[in-house]
């Protein structure tokens, strides 16, 4: 029987998830339930460090990388020591190269499999989908990132939530970053402006996740017919990736199972497509699998005809495609088989979506 996930979810560093995490694992002691803290980053704050005494410390697994000796979650050690419950923080780390998992989330999947309980800890801009968003806001581009599945097979998201002003005091007081860093972190990320966005964007999402859950506890037993949405995508990288991105936000909303279809036509054979191109579409279909999509690649002379055929198999519901490169008139003149695919999807109740 696989564990259960509980996710601290915030706007940005420094709200207290890290602190809520070791409160409540304080809180399991005193239940006399068998709690190990996996791996915590106290950032040498001070309130947050003091809480880590009298916790149940599993040692990290110490690995030299480039002449360095670091620190990694011992997953291993987890696994044999099989506690209740574990805390582990920074979902969105990246591990050194050569570990068994690419990612800590990987590690917390394995953790759970196991049949343990995870409770963890991410910022709101380290979640996939809504990566653009968040570059908008803060005109950064978050390099470690977790896939929205994560969020879906939570068993509880819990968001800690702050006034941008509270937090701000809190950067000030010296509370976040060390004093050399507030006046950088005051002219880039903790700006009015971009805290309050980024606030919204954490409430939506936990908001989100609990009317899901809700509709999807409400309507299981039902004879409701879910939703199941299939990307199609190109070897167009930036196009491509933008439909896996927004498919799979409106997947997480329906709490739906979706697809992603590759169509490989004879012009977009290997030898024909350059390199880059190809490492692009590969990046692409990983990328779709860590979001929970299931990939489809398929050799077809005819992408309309393949989108049918797979949309009746796999009993789709919605078909999400990129806009056409060429200006409505021109496809209803020259884009036959983008008509007959209208037709024959409105006849079998398949919706479409054109996504920008």
């Amino acid at each position: 029987m696989s564990g259960k996930l509980k996710i601290y979810i915030g706007m940005s560093a420094g709200v207290g998830k890290t602190y809520r995490m070791l409160q409540e694992a304080h809180e399991l002691l005193r239940k006399n339930v068998n709690v190990k803290v996996g791996f915590v980053e106290t950032h040498n704050r001070k309130e947050t460090h003091a809480l880590t005494a009298g916790l149940p410390l599993v040692p990290r697994r110490q690995v030299f990388y480039k002449g360095k000796q670091l620190d990694e979650l011992d997953v291993q050690a987890i696994l044999l020591l099989h506690p209740e419950v574990v805390i582990v923080d920074e979902l969105a780390h990246s591990n050194i190269p050569g570990s068994k998992n690419e990612k800590r989330w990987q590690d917390v999947i394995e953790i759970l499999d196991a049949g343990i309980d995870v409770i963890t800890a991410v910022n709101i801009q380290h979640i996939e989908s809504i990566n653009e968003d968040v570059k908008q806001i803060t005109g950064l581009l978050v390099k470690e990132r977790v896939p929205d599945k994560l969020l879906q097979m939570a068993d509880e998201v819990v968001n800690i939530d702050l006034t941008a002003q509270e937090l701000i005091t809190r950067l000030q007081e010296g509370k976040i970053y060390e004093p050399d860093k507030v006046q950088q972190a005051l002219a880039n990320f903790f700006q009015p402006e971009k805290i309050l966005q980024l606030r919204e964007l954490a409430l939506k999402e936990v908001a989100g996740q609990v009317e899901r859950k809700v509709d999807y506890t409400v309507t299981k037993n039902n004879a409701w017919q879910h939703e199941i949405f299939l990307a199609c995508i190109s070897s167009s990288h930036e196009t491509a990736r933008h439909i896996i991105r927004k498919t799979s936000r409106l997947a997480s909303y329906y709490n739906a199972a979706w697809h992603v279809l590759y169509v490989q036509t004879p012009r977009e054979e290997p030898d024909k497509i350059p390199l880059a191109a190809q490492r692009h579409l590969i990046n692409n279909l990983k990328l779709a699998t860590e979001l929970g999509a299931g990939v489809l690649q398929v050799k077809s002379k005819s992408i309309g005809g393949q989108i049918i055929q797979t949309a009746v198999e796999k009993k789709i519901t919605t078909i999400c495609i990129g806009k056409p490169h060429l200006s409505l008139f021109q496809v209803i003149l020259r884009t036959g088989l983008f008509n007959q695919l209208l037709k024959t999807l409105s006849k079998k109740d398949i919706d479409i979506i054109i996504l920008s």
